[in-house]
């Protein structure tokens, strides 16, 4: 891809589809409708309201961790998750989904068991990893697949 190319970003406040210049998805880049940043330091809560908008509307790869509160690894991993977010962030989008609030994606997505990450591009799954990660197995996952 030319580095001069438009790359679709939502706004993760918003929601609002936004046209970037690859080179310019970063730190000081902002929603066109809201003013927001459009890059996230931390991971974004996906609902059944918004989830699509971002997962078929981001150019961006999005991987998305499917967690419950009640659930001990989950917690575990809870902020490696959080470091995660902040060191790809111009890389990819790093979102949450609770299982518990949002059971319909979680049985969307056949998730039987949490925490499940789930790597997206361009609208389709293209991998999956069960289980607590730490963060340099993390990083080299959503590195190796997003």
């Amino acid at each position: 891809m030319d580095n001069n190319e438009h790359l679709r970003v939502v706004c993760p406040a918003c929601h609002t589809v936004n046209r970037v210049l690859r080179e310019r998805v970063g730190p000081g880049a902002n929603c066109g409708s809201c003013k927001e940043p459009l890059v996230s330091p931390q991971p974004i809560e996906l609902a059944a309201a918004n989830f699509d908008r971002h997962i078929e509307s981001n150019d961006l790869p999005v991987v998305v961790d499917f967690w419950a509160a009640w659930c001990g690894p989950c917690r575990m991993m809870a902020p490696v998750f959080d470091r995660a977010a902040r060191e790809l962030a111009s890389e990819a989008r790093v979102a949450k989904v609770d299982t518990e609030r949002d059971p319909t994606l979680a049985a969307r997505y056949g998730i039987r068991s949490i925490p499940t990450l789930i790597a997206f591009r361009n609208g389709r799954e293209v991998a999956r990893q069960s289980g607590a990660m730490d963060l340099p197995r993390l990083l080299q996952w959503v590195r190796a697949n997003a």
